[in-house]
């Protein structure tokens, strides 16, 4: 399936981030958007700025026109801001990218869980994210740092424990 790019995505104006206030907000409304729908198709999460800078996503070879670095911090910023987005380290080179939040991954899970009675189970990261259980699930193929933060968030709401099993860490369903 291929992508649908907005119409701003053929507009080359779009690879300048614009001066004025008002229309700037839209247009980082516009990249956000652009960016997590990508990401959502594009099964991204984790990556570096510099290959971020070299995605399609930033990168338009047909008008071969590309969002400036400085302006993809921008972008990355203010997705962060919205809570999509967390940075891996102090100098925000390499990044976490969530087209859903941590609660919202944390409730279709916890919907799962409930759903097929498994309260009181405890499953693997790998059996969650990779299991034939949940090979239908919007979960399945979910990449480690997001399903911890995911996992950590229903911990926070008390429906769930992060536990260290004998091959790696696996979570308990209350």
């Amino acid at each position: 399936m291929s992508f649908a790019w907005p119409w701003q995505y053929s507009f080359p104006p779009f690879f300048t981030l614009q001066p004025n206030g008002e229309t700037r907000q839209k247009q980082l409304a516009a990249w956000c958007a652009l960016a997590l729908a990508y990401s959502q198709q594009h099964r991204l999460s984790a990556m570096t700025v510099r290959e971020a800078q070299d995605i399609p996503l930033f990168s338009n070879q047909r008008l071969q026109r590309k969002l400036p670095l400085e302006s993809i911090q921008v972008v990355l910023e203010e997705l962060r801001k919205n809570g999509n987005l967390e940075w891996l380290d102090k100098n925000k080179t390499n990044f976490l990218i969530m087209w859903k939040r941590p609660e919202e991954w944390g409730k279709l899970i916890y919907q799962w869980v409930s759903k097929n009675g498994l309260t009181n189970s405890v499953f693997t990261l790998y059996e969650l994210a990779s299991g034939d259980d949940t090979e239908n699930e919007e979960f399945h193929g979910l990449d480690e740092a997001t399903l911890l933060r995911a996992l950590q968030a229903l911990q926070q709401e008390h429906k769930a424990e992060i536990i260290t099993l004998d091959d790696g860490r696996g979570v308990k369903f209350f």
